[in-house]
């Protein structure tokens, strides 16, 4: 739970720093700018509301690695796909979406720390528990910080200050890598960083040829897209 916080409030933080023309720069989600990319947190930390709200009594279907899926790449056919960027569209000012992810997404930040990891949550048909729950989107907000970042443009740091697009903690970083390993049935060789095994793993960034080498048999199955 506390890597889930660490990892929220490092992501709403990077949300919180982005110039307005910002909002208009491609993200790593592909086919999403930015805008479109802080819209679909706000959708993520409404989930996340809705699911602390919705007790179950039944025993767990699911744990943090179960909880996600290995599915086929995204088509652009899915509604809420095409919903996003025409919803992110309609706030026009970006400091409106900015405000909307700060207002929701404290509150569900607030209600994590408040949860109790034991209890169990209903959410997407499955049942597990609390902590599992907040620790599987420790992979979700890593993963999204680095679309967020992906595209920015890279600034003069002031001493003492953390540059601009600077990304995920290493420890949020290791533990995604961690996490999509155990989801994937895979593992990334060592000379892969932690990032590079997230961006090509879930199909970000292809491989280079070097990569691709020392992934061997595993480069057939990229990417892990997660649903």
């Amino acid at each position: 739970m506390d890597l889930f916080s660490h990892t929220w409030t490092a992501l709403r933080a990077a949300v919180a720093d982005l110039a307005d023309e910002d909002y208009a720069r491609p993200s790593g989600c592909k086919g999403w700018l930015v805008r479109d990319l802080v819209c679909h947190l706000v959708i993520d930390a409404q989930d996340v509301l809705i699911t602390l709200a919705t007790p179950a009594e039944s025993e767990p279907t699911v744990n943090a690695d179960t909880y996600w899926q290995l599915v086929e790449p995204p088509t652009g056919e899915d509604p809420l796909d095409a919903l996003i960027p025409r919803l992110a569209a309609a706030y026009g000012d970006p400091a409106l979406l900015a405000f909307h992810l700060d207002d929701v997404g404290s509150a569900a930040g607030r209600a994590a720390v408040l949860a109790d990891p034991a209890a169990r949550v209903g959410t997407k048909d499955e049942v597990l528990t609390v902590g599992d729950y907040l620790s599987a989107y420790v992979l979700e907000w890593t993963l999204h910080h680095l679309d967020l970042i992906a595209h920015l443009p890279s600034a003069p740091v002031a001493p003492g200050s953390a540059p601009q697009g600077a990304g995920p903690s290493d420890q949020a970083l290791a533990a995604a890598r961690a996490a999509l390993e155990r989801i994937a049935g895979v593992v990334f060789p060592v000379s892969f960083t932690d990032r590079d095994a997230l961006l090509v793993g879930t199909g970000r960034r292809a491989p280079g040829e070097r990569e691709r080498a020392a992934l061997g048999g595993d480069a057939a199955r990229l990417p892990f897209v997660l649903g």
